[in-house]
């Protein structure tokens, strides 16, 4: 299976590109904050507690993250090429934990990283939001995204480039010149 972490900055690409990805290669887009909506709506008791927390504006614990994702993956169709993970892992614990777990499917993943200097992904959100409507997309709340995308999530892309599984993609030009990098990449994966 072909497993791949998209990682990026806000207003990187992630979700356009993981579009791409998903309709070219077959992976199942596996987004944590879709992941985290459904199983609320579920109702089921997992759902109520993740309900709760989210509720009182605290993150998600790991444990209950990697419940949640250790239950998506086993319950993936038997036609699944693999998984794009979207908005997860944030943190070098969480990548640990991912890879723990995929090891015990005989499973890695792989980075991709899409790189944008950060002028440019501020215009980005800051023009996202005029069109989309999406409270998060101001100048401080972005400024405040991009320093814990940083202190965070930074750190994962080095601890995937340890392991030799980290790729490094210029974000920058047409959202086919990007595709075309990341094509390159995935094909010799």
């Amino acid at each position: 299976m072909l497993n791949i972490i998209l990682c990026g900055a806000p207003g990187s690409g992630k979700g356009t590109q993981s579009e791409f990805i998903v309709a070219n290669y077959g992976l199942e887009h596996l987004s944590t904050g879709d992941l985290l909506r459904h199983e609320i709506a579920s109702q089921s008791p997992l759902g109520q507690k993740v309900d709760s927390i989210i509720s009182k504006g605290q993150l998600v614990p790991d444990d209950i993250m990697m419940e949640l994702i250790g239950n998506y993956i086993d319950n993936l169709p038997a036609t699944a090429k693999g998984v794009i993970f979207d908005g997860f892992p944030r943190t070098v614990n969480q990548a640990e934990q991912l890879d723990l777990l995929l090891e015990h499917k005989h499973q890695e993943a792989h980075v991709i990283d899409l790189f944008v200097e950060e002028d440019e992904l501020i215009e980005r959100l800051l023009n996202r939001g005029k069109t989309s409507g999406r409270a998060d997309d101001n100048l401080e709340t972005i400024q405040k995204r991009l320093e814990v995308f940083h202190q965070q999530t930074k750190p994962v892309c080095a601890y995937y480039s340890e392991k030799g599984k980290y790729h490094a993609v210029e974000g920058m030009g047409t959202i086919e010149d990007i595709s075309h990098r990341i094509n390159d990449i995935i094909a010799a994966l």
